[in-house]
């Protein structure tokens, strides 16, 4: 087995709260750095692909995609938690870690402000070249799907919501963690009532989340008083509130949107605990139903497989093509544990479940012939071993292969 005016003081206030954040992030240095020259911006932009654990590059496996802006600065703790949830929470993805080093604040807001501290105002152009120019490059060159996810933070997730009110179809999922909502005063708010008044986002998800920071001078403010603060120190966090209630009484848009506080996170910290609570919001469904008849030895294998074509189905509804309904490991695992256990026609079902839904995995082949050398099957178990080797060319399964033809003459 084998990360002076109102708009400056904010944006400081911001910048230091995410410091800290930044310097510890840039201790690690992960992804694949790569490059596209966008004719829209007429400048190179860089970006970085993360591949989920177990990635093989002769596979003809494909991905679906996590679009994160500053990449270079979450990329890592969207990579671990990936690490961490993968399979049973959330799918393999592709990580595609934006670089939003330079001009962030130009690309990243909706509208000019010009009272700003800085160039802004140029997301459509900055949308434009994602979806006409990044995706089209990623998805030609990277095995990838078309089911795509988008994660900003602050001014990242003010170009999130941005890009659901106005390209809901580029993405599936969009994931804005404490988004500057109050740009523009609260521009956002005025241009979601518009959209959803008259436009559908069935099958479209949105996770928003808020920190603690409710008021830039007290840190007694409280969610439950924050809304009685008319002054410019709460007006972040306001909007934040006022743009989840809007999404929720307006529900008919079909919009699965889920809101979340995180009262003991700064503005900086907050984007740790989005990324985890947030990647399993959007992807509740996806998340395994039943587990615990794996472990009852009562459990027949007719069950068994019901509910991996169950699972199988579903996931394709939601992703749009064929999935495995658990991990090749999982279906590895739980086909030796029923062997241990005795119980040989499970044991027999999860790995002939295996190979139709890995056909090319030289290991699941090789685990049937163990299922029957443990029958006492030699000849079948050879004829897997040398499938297997077919597949793998290793010297082990040669060498297997020669062992268990000495035993069947």
């Amino acid at each position: 087995m084998s990360y002076l005016n109102q708009k400056v003081f904010l944006g400081l206030f911001l910048l230091f709260s995410v410091v800290g954040s930044l310097q510890a992030q840039y201790l690690t240095q992960i992804g694949l750095k790569d490059s596209v020259y966008s004719e829209v911006l007429k400048e190179s932009r860089a970006f970085y692909v993360q591949f989920p654990e177990g990635f093989d590059p002769e596979s003809d496996r494909k991905y679906a995609t996590a679009y994160l802006l500053d990449g270079e600065m979450f990329l890592p703790a969207l990579s671990v938690t990936q690490k961490f949830y993968t399979g049973g929470f959330i799918p393999d993805m592709i990580l595609i870690g934006i670089s939003n080093h330079k001009n962030r604040t130009r690309d990243l807001t909706p509208t000019l402000v010009e009272s700003s501290w800085e160039p802004n105002g140029g997301a459509a152009a900055f949308l434009k070249f994602i979806g006409e120019e990044l995706i089209p490059f990623i998805e030609e060159k990277y095995p990838v799907t078309d089911y795509r996810t988008l994660i900003g933070h602050s001014y990242g997730g003010l170009f999130a919501i941005n890009t659901l009110i106005h390209q809901p179809k580029l993405f599936e999922n969009y994931l804005a963690i404490d988004p500057s909502l109050d740009w523009d005063d609260q521009l956002m708010l005025r241009e979601a009532k518009e959209v959803f008044s008259k436009e559908s986002l069935e099958g479209k998800s949105l996770y928003v989340s808020l920190s603690g920071q409710l008021h830039m001078q007290k840190p007694e403010m409280t969610l439950e008083n924050v809304m009685k603060d008319n002054s410019d120190f709460t007006l972040f966090a306001r909007s934040n509130i006022l743009f989840a209630e809007l999404c929720r009484a307006n529900s008919e848009t079909g919009l699965d949107f889920n809101w979340e506080f995180f009262p003991k996170d700064l503005h900086g910290t907050v984007p740790l605990p989005s990324l985890r609570n947030g990647l399993i919001s959007l992807f509740e469904w996806f998340q395994m139903e039943r587990v615990e008849i794996f472990n009852i030895p009562e459990t027949t294998p007719e069950d068994l497989l019901e509910l991996m074509s169950y699972r199988a189905k579903k996931l394709e509804a939601h992703l749009g093509y064929p999935v495995p309904p658990i991990p090749e490991d999982l279906i590895t695992m739980s086909g030796y544990m029923n062997m241990d256990m005795g119980q040989m026609e499970k044991a027999k079902m999860f790995f002939e479940q295996g190979i139709q839904y890995f056909p090319k995995s030289a290991n699941l082949y090789d685990s049937m012939a163990d299922y029957f050398i443990a029958e006492n099957d030699l000849n079948r178990a050879l004829d897997y071993v040398k499938k297997a080797y077919s597949i793998s060319g290793s010297e082990y399964h040669k060498n297997r292969m020669e062992e268990l033809t000495l035993k069947t003459k």
